[in-house]
């Protein structure tokens, strides 16, 4: 009974939780019932029908008829509610037996009536930075879609890739992790690198489930449905594209790198320059288009600049179709340069790359990390992103703290949603005052 009065009970009838129609509707054949049952007991007392003696104190008839009234009327409602209360947890329990113990079923079904009613929210990216935003963000929605790069040509997913032809599934399994609502072993599970064996070395089982699901279902992509479906995954998954793609660069010294994998390598190359996929007319999925185009806000990162974020907006299909949405569009930059990629890169020079690829005056915000006073290790291979102007065009600049205090290199996710999420809800509000030292710094995007 203690449980009956716990604040958790209130949520029973908070709007949309689909479950106050019903419990009216059980009390009113509960009540129909009763009334028939009155006119019964009505008839037995006229024919003259004798009841036996418990029957006086059983109805309480030596109190006052109206508190007679109130008392079982109290008590028929206590026995509702709890009849209706026990019936969930052995619905529940039946169903869902491995279910957290401590979780009450009321904040399981308004967790998720709400979650269905979050904002469409893409995120475009790939590697473990998109995967870092999707399970915070999970929290706060389930129309979430991720839309994948399929240019990794490395680790487990390359070989996978070139000895079976299928695309690289290493940034869908880690998407599907993040977003999945199964029990944490099974996650695990999913995740586990095997480190020895003849041909396993290296190998994720999750990458060889979502092959052998290929397989299994006949494509890629209902590979991906059917792997959601088994992990309970809140939320969709979409490749930017089907095709076989290559991500290739150009560098300042005027190299041509071919391959996502060696475009990160630092021996012997020159500044990135420009990145581009081969071929360069393959077609974008129509789901991940559908799904920008329908967004209330597209997220971009973070993760890796030319080999997880702006893969997916070269695909000429997903690049027209994030430049056509009216969504709420903001880009996370990483909170530190990476080696290969992005050295001694500044904010605005993030910002720059992807407006030379995209094209300007797409971008409204860009969140940046302000928790600078821990020390990156291996600092001499990388530095915390410089914010060393304003950014113009129309953006708005969100310094918060993000990072994760465990690794400074990467996002931490419920801090980061949070962010996000504030940014949604918050983005018709007026823009805060510039302060005057800030004022005095050039806009970097204007030069």
């Amino acid at each position: 009974m203690r449980r009956l009065l716990d604040a958790d009970f209130l949520k029973w009838f908070y709007p949309g939780m689909h479950i106050k129609r019903w419990l009216a509707l059980m009390i009113i054949g509960v009540a129909i019932m009763t009334f028939g049952l009155a006119y019964i007991m009505r008839e037995a007392y006229i024919s003259g029908f004798t009841f036996p003696g418990f029957v006086y104190y059983l109805t309480l008839q030596f109190i006052p008829r109206y508190i007679r009234g109130v008392a079982f009327m109290i008590s028929a409602a206590g026995l509702i509610i709890y009849a209706f209360w026990k019936l969930n947890h052995s619905i529940v329990s039946a169903v869902m037996p491995s279910r957290n113990g401590n979780e009450s079923i009321v904040n399981m079904i308004y967790n998720q009536r709400a979650l269905r009613r979050g904002p469409k929210i893409v995120a475009i990216g790939g590697g473990t930075g998109l995967a870092t935003l999707l399970r915070g963000l999970k929290s706060y929605t389930t129309n979430l879609t991720a839309v994948v790069t399929v240019a990794d040509d490395g680790g487990s997913s390359g070989r996978l890739r070139r000895e079976l032809g299928t695309l690289p599934p290493g940034d869908v399994r880690n998407c599907i992790a993040a977003l999945a609502d199964a029990e944490p072993l099974m996650t695990s599970l999913f995740q586990y690198r095997f480190s020895d064996g003849s041909g396993l070395a290296g190998h994720s089982f999750g990458n060889l489930f979502i092959v052998a699901m290929s397989g299994v279902v006949g494509n890629f992509e209902d590979a991906i449905r059917q792997t959601s479906r088994v992990l309970a995954v809140r939320g969709q998954i979409i490749p930017s594209t089907l095709a076989n793609v290559t991500l290739c660069a150009k560098t300042d010294d005027a190299q041509t790198i071919t391959g996502e994998s060696s475009i990160s390598d630092t021996k012997a190359k020159g500044r990135i320059k420009e990145v581009f996929l081969q071929p360069e007319d393959s077609p974008a999925h129509p789901e991940a288009v559908r799904a920008i185009l329908d967004a209330d806000m597209i997220i971009l990162g973070p993760g890796s600049l030319y080999t997880s974020v702006l893969p997916n907006l070269l695909v000429k299909g997903i690049r027209r179709a994030f430049a056509a949405s009216p969504a709420v569009k903001a880009y996370i930059c990483n909170v530190a340069t990476q080696p290969g990629e992005t050295d001694g890169f500044s904010l605005a020079q993030h910002v720059d790359a992807i407006e030379e690829h995209v094209g300007g005056h797409l971008l409204r915000w860009v969140v940046v990390n302000n928790n600078l006073s821990g020390e990156l290790p291996n600092a001499d291979l990388s530095q915390p992103v410089a914010v060393d102007s304003l950014l113009e065009n129309g953006i708005r600049l969100v310094k918060a703290d993000v990072v994760s205090e465990s690794n400074r290199y990467h996002h931490d996710s419920r801090k980061l949603a949070q962010t996000m999420m504030r940014i949604y809800y918050d983005r018709n509000q007026p823009q805060a005052a510039v302060p005057e030292a800030d004022k005095k710094l050039v806009g970097a995007l204007e030069q």
